[in-house]
């Protein structure tokens, strides 16, 4: 792995992978909805949507032909802390792929024609998040946890907020935030770091722009709160969060492995219990979630009305015999190894170097070798596990619940 800047201090990283014939580039601006107020909710997303509508130099229509000319992929995604733009290319197309980014990330149009039909598309998109509950019982959980504080609000923002942005209101978003002092590129596959130097300098060199800002300090709210949703639905749809721990904290591997026991997998307890040995529920998982100085760790499960309260008290057994009979070192050993097999299979695609390069650079200001992590991993102990689990699970707890008539459940 190389990093360097360039001429306007944009940070990038390049891995070359010489056995490839492809290469992945990602662009991350820190700009996300932690990011964001009750004001501005939902603008960083809008503004991910509003990139690809059109630059000085190309409609909408010919970003779509460029990239379908050379056979690439080209998307974005925006999440909490950071928005990622990238494409995926066969490796003599990268410098074509590096002229598109540019121009949708540094030098959009926003015009108010496509603001106004690209508001109606978000619209749609948040309607479809709508009519799925799983999604759904996520954002009131983030209310129940966070409350009134940033991550207590929705990626997409709300609708009566999107179909009254202006351009004047993405432009001064964009003045906050966009600039290379607070963005990150990074490259993966067949590519050399004196060429990807000199592609970039002269596609990215002369954006100018914000040096961005901090986050915000976020804490979950010291009681536990539950919450519900009432929605015509055939299932109730569970959610618990506990706090968690930061990014960046040493104990994030202890608590993957602890995790992966607990549900993050088919042969995890709370997989096994409630839906292989009770039948109770299709999907029922949990997963850690890290944010720059606090976390959570959420427990979901779907289930029928009538079995939502015999689910709830397996989750609680579950969970206390855990902690007080602990883990057995068979299930210490496989669950370490799932998290190394994972990230090892993950480590063949450029495009998951690419992501991994660039989401921690943006994040945590440092790149992490592949051999650190791996490392981090074996080293976990079986009574690291055992003291995260008691910090997490013996903690206070909120929940939220999305079904027909969820209130009788809580």
């Amino acid at each position: 792995m190389e990093k360097f800047l360039l001429s306007n201090g944009l940070t990038v990283l390049v891995e070359e992978m010489p056995y490839l014939r492809s290469a992945s580039i990602g662009v991350w601006v820190k700009a996300g909805s932690m990011l964001e107020n009750e004001r501005d909710n939902g603008l960083s997303h809008l503004m991910e949507h509003m990139a690809f509508k059109g630059t000085g130099k190309r409609t909408a229509r010919q970003i779509a032909e460029e990239m379908d000319m050379i056979g690439g992929m080209m998307n974005a995604s925006t999440s909490k802390l950071c928005t990622n733009y990238y494409c995926k290319v066969i490796d003599e197309d990268l410098p074509k792929a590096a002229d598109i980014l540019s121009d949708i990330v540094c030098h959009p149009l926003i015009a108010k024609d496509e603001l106004d039909k690209e508001r109606h598309v978000v619209l749609e998109e948040i309607a479809m998040v709508e009519d799925s509950p799983e999604d759904v019982v996520f954002d009131v959980l983030a209310e129940a946890a966070f409350g009134k504080q940033s991550l207590g609000m929705t990626i997409l923002g709300p609708a009566e907020k999107i179909a009254a942005y202006t351009a004047e209101d993405l432009f001064a978003f964009r003045n906050k935030h966009y600039g290379p002092r607070n963005a990150v590129i990074a490259i993966a596959g067949n590519v050399k770091k004196e060429q990807a130097k000199k592609m970039l300098e002269d596609t990215f060199g002369s954006w100018q722009g914000a040096a961005g800002e901090a986050f915000p300090e976020t804490i979950a709210v010291s009681e536990e709160k539950k919450l519900c949703r009432n929605k015509e639905t055939e299932q109730m749809h569970l959610a618990l969060s506990f706090r968690g721990l930061p990014m960046g904290d040493k104990q994030v591997y202890a608590m993957a492995v602890m995790n992966t026991i607990l549900g993050g997998g088919m042969s995890s307890r709370l997989f096994q219990k409630i839906r292989e040995e009770r039948g109770l529920a299709y999907s029922v998982y949990s997963g850690p979630s890290n944010y720059p100085g606090c976390g959570e760790f959420s427990i979901y499960a779907a289930t029928s009305p009538k079995h939502t309260k015999t689910v709830m008290q397996l989750i609680d057994e579950e969970i206390q015999l855990l902690l007080d009979k602990g883990i057995t070192e068979k299930e210490f050993l496989q669950a370490k190894a799932h998290i190394k097999g994972g990230f090892i299979l993950g480590l063949e695609s450029a495009y998951s170097r690419m992501s991994s390069m660039g989401h921690n650079q943006i994040l945590l200001g440092r790149y992490i070798p592949p051999e650190d992590t791996i490392r981090a991993i074996e080293n976990v102990q079986m009574e690291d596990v055992m003291r995260i689990a008691g910090q997490i699970l013996k903690g206070p707890k909120s929940m939220a619940l999305v079904g027909n008539k969820a209130e009788k459940y809580l």
